[in-house]
């Protein structure tokens, strides 16, 4: 599947999805104008990733390789809360079809408020989360 990669803005976050690589993150600010013009193409690259993964019974990532997806997002707006939330249904998905996912959640350590929007959003998704603080 090919590589999915969006360029940062002030107001978009930089988002990378590159199987042949094992790289997987979203790193910046989410707060576009247009939410769903962002999102939804991230959405349907996962949802045909997850497709691809299930149809291939021979790649799959294990304990041993997991799919490691990285969030490092300095600040999200709720529209874009829901569309992550969508993204890690995805994940979740992947990992039901016997995939090793691992979600690590990085957070500046003073904005104990992002932890609680990763914590929240994680037991929304019912996934595990690894909260990785940032120092300053």
């Amino acid at each position: 599947m090919q590589k999915l990669y969006y360029s940062p803005t002030p107001t978009s976050p930089e988002i990378c999805f590159s199987p042949d690589e094992s790289i997987f993150f979203m790193r910046g600010i989410s707060n576009p104008e247009d939410v769903r013009a962002i999102y939804y193409p991230v959405i349907d690259w996962f949802r045909q990733y997850t497709d691809s993964l299930a149809a291939d019974n021979t790649h799959k990532y294990s304990a041993n390789f997991p799919l490691k997806f990285q969030v490092d997002l300095e600040y999200f707006n709720s529209s874009s809360a829901k569309f992550l939330y969508d993204i890690f249904l995805e994940l979740k998905r992947l990992g039901s079809n016997g995939n090793e996912v691992r979600v690590e959640w990085f957070y500046d350590e003073e904005d104990t408020d992002l932890q609680e929007a990763g914590s929240d959003i994680a037991s929304l998704v019912e996934m595990a989360f690894t909260f990785v603080p940032k120092p300053r």
